[in-house]
């Protein structure tokens, strides 16, 4: 068999499922069924997807108020993340209680 193929090179040189000479595939039934179940949920999609929800003049800003809402919900937790001010009084306060000033 070895001395056939070396003699007569029949069959698929190298690896016989990956490159450009590769052997074919037997489809098999549950292959012809899984295409077809993807070539029918494809067909769904595009069913769906070609019949808008909106109209054009319905989508047109529909959605300000919400981007407005979130955004103000970004900037509130960021500003509650924020420390507050300190000040310079308040750490040094403590420097006042022996300091007198004479009358």
């Amino acid at each position: 068999m070895f001395l056939t193929l070396a003699l007569l090179r029949k069959g698929i040189p190298g690896k016989q499922w990956i490159g450009k000479y590769r052997r074919p595939r037997v489809v098999t039934w549950q292959m012809r069924r899984n295409m077809i179940k993807r070539l029918e949920q494809e067909a769904e999609n595009e069913y769906w997807i070609s019949r808008p929800f909106m109209t054009q003049e319905q989508e047109q800003g529909h959605a300000t108020q919400r981007r407005e809402w979130m955004w103000e919900q970004i900037k509130a937790t960021r500003q509650a993340k924020f420390p507050e001010h300190k000040y310079i009084a308040d750490q040094l306060n403590h420097l006042k209680t022996t300091k007198t000033w004479p009358s």
